[in-house]
């Protein structure tokens, strides 16, 4: 891709990164975390068959933090993220190193601000040493000049056997910029007391042969419809298969400078369509209230009649910080825990995650170096991690100063296969567990893992793919054609991209 579409691509972020993110859920349980939220997909929001989300206030700008002055003989660190989860490894990292203070910021990315705030640094000799890089703007910072070569770490990725995805992901033109302590395969969870009534089992394997690719996918969505006559729905949202078609197609969105759109976005479309027309999505919004709903059985549609949601198309991150904890509702009187299962669903994917880079204008360069390496490719580091060493008790022995919420609690998966080959059998009888049936999760994303691709990912993707939504929402409540729809979806990437050919 041309350089000049590169700058543009970091700088649109700003303006439309993650909108859908900002979105809670006023009657549930608590929707995902900040960061688990940042990883959402760029599908489109349908309209929620229940309420509206509440509206969210739009925060003010977040002030840059001040520090304590370094003690004598001790080395300064900046490092920047858009979660508080880095801190974690922050703390961690001066353990292990007591002559190093690792000034910490943290900004949000509501309205684009981290990217903002970290974009103005450049060249002003302010730049942070280290930053925090969300998936859907990666490939952005990847493909430009802001990060430094991380070639001395690659012995170590070697030795973590690092899934290449994650290294797929911080690579550009044979050159390695970041990586991540995160891998992130997607899975599909499934309600159990719903496949008995409807498939007669909720075992995972076969539940998988039944939905193995996205066409027994469909077939089994019209078997849920029919059999619940139509209050039973597939899935939540449209937007929730929608990583699948993309993590499958051949080619990515530019090829030779040119917008290519691959027969599984056209199947990606077709597929969205006949979900819409037929009854097999709730059309609600993702991340809204209808979406949380359907997680902890109180969904109901505009006359109050109970409707329930099928499965949940989730990464690994979703599982904890988005399923798990909207389970059950707020006042108690519903709940669908222990009555999940989880399987690697019809088709690999990769939904979100965190890499780490080192700016090239650091003067900590080797410092800087060390402390992604740690993050990410510490085996130690990782392992501590995963299986939550890093307790409020574990972290204030190193800092007294640090918040209650800082704990790592386990579960998180890593991007070590090493690690994950280690720890995966100290997950048989965790809490996750028990929410899935008795299904070790971590073994399961284990087993997705290694067939996830990145390689297609491009700076733009974020951009072009959110340049479909109003089009193909349009499309979906049948206000456009087809042909209407790719219309305008083109004629948005124009505008984005002026020096992108679009044909």
């Amino acid at each position: 891709m041309r350089k000049s579409m590169i700058v543009v691509s970091v700088l649109v972020v700003f303006a439309m990164l993650l909108s859908a993110c900002a979105q809670t859920a006023a009657t549930t349980a608590p929707a995902a975390t900040e960061a688990a939220a940042a990883a959402t997909t760029a599908a489109p929001a349908a309209a929620a068959t229940t309420a509206v989300p509440a509206a969210t206030e739009v925060p003010t700008e977040t002030p840059l933090p001040t520090f304590a002055p370094a003690k004598a003989g001790v080395t300064v660190l900046n490092v920047w993220s858009f979660t508080n989860e880095i801190k974690t490894m922050a703390v961690a990292f001066e353990k292990v190193h007591p002559d190093v203070q690792v000034n910490y910021t943290m900004i949000p990315m509501t309205n684009g601000e981290y990217q903002t705030k970290l974009m103005a640094t450049l060249g002003t000799g302010n730049e942070p040493d280290v930053v925090a890089l969300e998936a859907s703007f990666v490939k952005s910072y990847v493909e430009s000049d802001f990060l430094a070569d991380l070639k001395d770490l690659a012995p170590d990725a070697a030795a973590d056997k690092t899934y290449q995805e994650v290294i797929d992901v911080g690579t550009y033109k044979g050159v390695t910029k970041a990586y991540s302590y995160q891998s992130t395969p997607g899975a599909l969870f499934y309600r159990r007391s719903l496949a008995k009534s409807y498939f007669g089992t909720d075992d995972p394997t076969k539940i998988q042969a039944l939905l193995s690719d996205m066409d027994k996918f469909t077939a089994a969505a019209k078997v849920v419809h029919d059999k619940s006559s139509g209050k039973t729905f597939m899935v939540a949202s449209s937007g929730d298969f929608m990583n699948l078609y993309y993590a499958n197609r051949a080619q990515p969105w530019v090829v030779a400078n040119t917008l290519t759109i691959d027969p599984m976005v056209e199947k990606m479309v077709q597929t969205a369509k006949t979900f819409r027309d037929n009854g097999f999505e709730a059309q609600a919004t993702q991340w809204g209230e209808g979406w949380f709903a359907g997680m902890n059985d109180s969904l109901k549609d505009a006359s109050g009649t109970k409707e329930q949601v099928f499965c949940y198309l989730l990464p690994t991150w979703g599982l904890p910080y988005t399923l798990s904890p909207n389970a059950t509702t707020a006042d108690k009187s519903s709940t669908t825990v222990g009555d999940w299962a989880m399987i690697t669903g019809p088709l690999p994917y990769q939904w979100g995650g965190t890499w780490m880079g080192v700016m090239k204008a650091t003067k900590q360069q080797k410092l800087a170096e060390e402390f992604v390496r740690f993050a990410t490719l510490d085996q130690t580091n990782l392992t501590n991690w995963a299986t939550g060493v890093y307790t409020n008790e574990y972290l204030k022995a190193i800092d007294p100063t640090v918040p209650d919420s800082q704990a790592q609690a386990g579960g998180d998966f890593v991007s070590s296969q090493v690690v994950v080959e280690k720890i995966t059998k100290g997950f048989d009888k965790s809490t996750l567990s028990d929410f899935l049936g008795g299904e070790n999760s971590y073994g399961a994303f284990a087993a997705a893992a290694p067939n996830v691709s990145a390689k297609l990912m491009q700076g733009s993707d974020d951009s072009i793919q959110r340049a479909l939504n109003d089009p193909l929402n349009a499309y979906l409540a049948g206000t456009t054609t087809e042909d209407q729809m790719w219309s305008a979806f083109k004629d948005a990437v124009r505008t984005e991209y002026p020096d992108l050919t679009v044909k």
